[in-house]
Formats: structure tokens, sequence, C-alpha cells
């Protein structure tokens, strides 16, 4: 069993997309109750303890078509399966000629500003055209010498979705990897994001604490589970920068990094994010039934064909000089021209009520 292939089965994809069947085990009626990662690690050659439990944790292992926690003891006639979100086809990054937003690079690391609608890495269904075909094909320009062979796979250390636009940082080297993996496993990494989202917050500010994980019917979705019977554990911090009658501008600071994790929590207090095709914002979840507003929210949606989340900061200590760096990246002008469409929207609102 390739590296490859043990690492896709712990790894969730950017944005959590279509699962793959690796693995499928049926137990005897003589079978004695093994946990789960022990039984799999004697079924599967060369997977670690570490790897299954991953796996395990991010809703990849299924027993009797439900996911399981670590400590399962398999029993006789358990139906298990072990899904991979990576394509049994390759997926060598391939180098392409694309635009890419640089806002900082040296010898160590690069800091790209990501436009929404772009997958950062090749995988299930997106072999070409994502970020790290771009930073192959920059890589390769500078050094002509590098083939595809010998192209860095290692720098990523962190993800945003497809249609989440803004920074993420990306290791040049084996040293850079290592120094910011540790980073974003301590949390020290600041991450500040924008979102719009439906409703009045109630709250100026507010901690959400829910772990994370897939959704049990739909695994191309994710869930909170507050009471941490799944997922991995998830904290979003948020804080209210501007109410507009039906919908709220919020900060959030992730102090973890779980997939689509800002978009779940939102959506399990009541806020999903606006135009969130995959967590009911694509929809009016606030607001008035006349025809005007729904004219209004469209037109919207139509501005802003995508989640209205943007990844706004980065801060992080440079792997090499131990300088503290940070970066800001503007509001893309599809967000920016719907809060502004919002602004006058909630002024209109607010005119009609002083009125009446």
């Amino acid at each position: 069993m390739a590296r490859e292939e043990l690492d896709a089965l712990s790894e969730p994809t950017e944005g959590g997309d279509e699962l793959y069947q690796r693995f499928s085990f049926v137990t005897d009626k003589g079978q004695e109750p093994y946990r789960i990662d022990k039984f799999l690690m004697n079924r599967i050659e060369g997977a670690t303890r570490n790897k299954l439990q991953q796996a395990i944790n991010n809703g990849m292992v299924l027993v009797n078509d439900k996911p399981v926690k670590q400590n399962y003891k398999v029993k006789p006639f358990d139906q298990i399966v072990v899904f991979s979100d990576t394509s049994p086809e390759s997926t060598d990054v391939v180098p392409e000629k694309m635009d890419l937003n640089i806002v900082y690079e040296d010898d160590h690391v690069m800091v790209i500003n990501k436009p929404a609608g772009m997958v950062v890495h090749p995988g299930s269904g997106n072999y070409s055209g994502t970020l790290l075909n771009g930073v192959a094909y920059y890589l390769q320009q500078k050094n002509p010498g590098i083939s595809e062979e010998t192209l860095p796979r290692f720098g990523l250390v962190h993800r945003i979705d497809k249609n989440t636009s803004g920074l993420l940082v990306l290791a040049k080297t084996d040293k850079a990897m290592s120094h910011l993996a540790k980073q974003f496993f301590d949390h020290t990494v600041k991450r500040q994001y924008l979102a719009l989202v439906w409703g009045d917050v109630a709250e100026d500010q507010g901690t959400i604490r829910a772990h994370v994980g897939r959704n049990q019917r739909f695994r191309k979705l994710f869930e909170a589970y507050p009471d941490g019977e799944y997922g991995k554990d998830a904290i979003t911090h948020y804080t209210v920068l501007e109410r507009m009658n039906y919908v709220t501008l919020v900060q959030c600071v992730l102090e973890t990094g779980r997939t689509h994790q800002i978009r779940v929590h939102m959506k399990s207090i009541g806020h999903p994010l606006f135009n969130d095709d995959f967590y009911g914002g694509d929809r009016i979840v606030k607001g008035t039934i006349y025809t005007k507003y729904k004219q209004f929210v469209d037109n919207c949606f139509a501005i802003c064909p995508r989640q209205a989340l943007h990844a706004r900061t980065l801060g992080f200590v440079h792997p090499s000089t131990g300088e503290h760096l940070h970066f800001e990246a503007a509001v893309p002008t599809d967000i920016d021209t719907v809060i502004e469409k919002w602004r006058g929207y909630s002024k209109f609102v607010l005119k009609g009520k002083t009125e009446d």
C-alpha cells in the first residue's frame, strides 16, 4: 500500500468532495471483539494505528453504514468499509500556467491570495486548474531544472474551501513545512475570516464549541456535534461587525481548522452563511414575503454566487527568521458589493420603520 494511499485515508480534501471506497470487510461468525483500529491494522498492509485513528475520527470508517469511535470493538458479521476522499486515479500535480496572486514569497514560504472558485489541490474530480497546479508551474519557471517528479509536494499546511477566497501559506522546504505544521497544531497561527451570515446575531461576541465531522447520512456534508459524539473538536470565536436587519457581518477567528468549520458552526447557531448552497444559505432564511425583497435577495445571490466567506488575515512566525509576519487581503468585489447593497437595504427598512 503506497504512502499516498495511506495518507488519503486520514486527510480530508478541501471542500469535502466525493468519497471513494478503498477497503471492505465482513467479519466472520467467530470474530473476537478487537478494537476497530487494531482489526484494520491486521487487515490493511502498511497501515499505521495513527493513520487509522485519524481516518476513524474523520468519519472515513463505517461499520454497518454508521461512523464509529476509536474504541469500537468489532462483532461477528460486522460490515466494515474504509473510505478515502482521494480518487484511486493519479493525483500528481501537473504544472499549469495560471495567474497567481502571490502576496509574499522568499526561499522558505509563499503566501497566496486565492480567488473564489479555485480548488486548492488536485483530488476527486479536480485534477487540473487547482492552486497547486499553478504553483508547480510557477516554481518550474523559476527553476527549469525541476522535473514533475521532483516538484515539491509537501508544501500545503492548511486549506480553504473552493468557494472561499483569501489567504493561505505554503511551505517551500521540509524545515518550513515542519515549523508551520507545528504552529497550526499548536493553534498559534492567527486567522481572521470575514463572513456575511443570515439573521441578526444576538450576541456581539461569542464562541462556538462543537465537534465537526461528516454528516452520517450525506457524506459530502459536515455537521456540528455539540456533545462531541463524532468528529473532531472545533472552536470558532466570532465578533459582530455590522448588523443589517436580516443579515449580519461577522468576523470569525479560528482556534482550530476543521473542514467547513465556520460554515458548519454558524449554521449550528441558526446563522448559515449567505448563499452557502451546502448549508442552507442559498435561500431566503430571514426577511419578508414581498416580491421586491425576493428580487433583491436573488440579485445579491447573482452578484455573489458562492458562500460569502473570505480569509482576510493570516499571521504566523517565519520558520527561518522567527519574525512575526502578518498579511491582510482586501475583501473581494463580489462580497463587498453585496455588503454595500445590504447596507442600503437596511437603511431603507429603517427609514420605513421610522416613518411608520
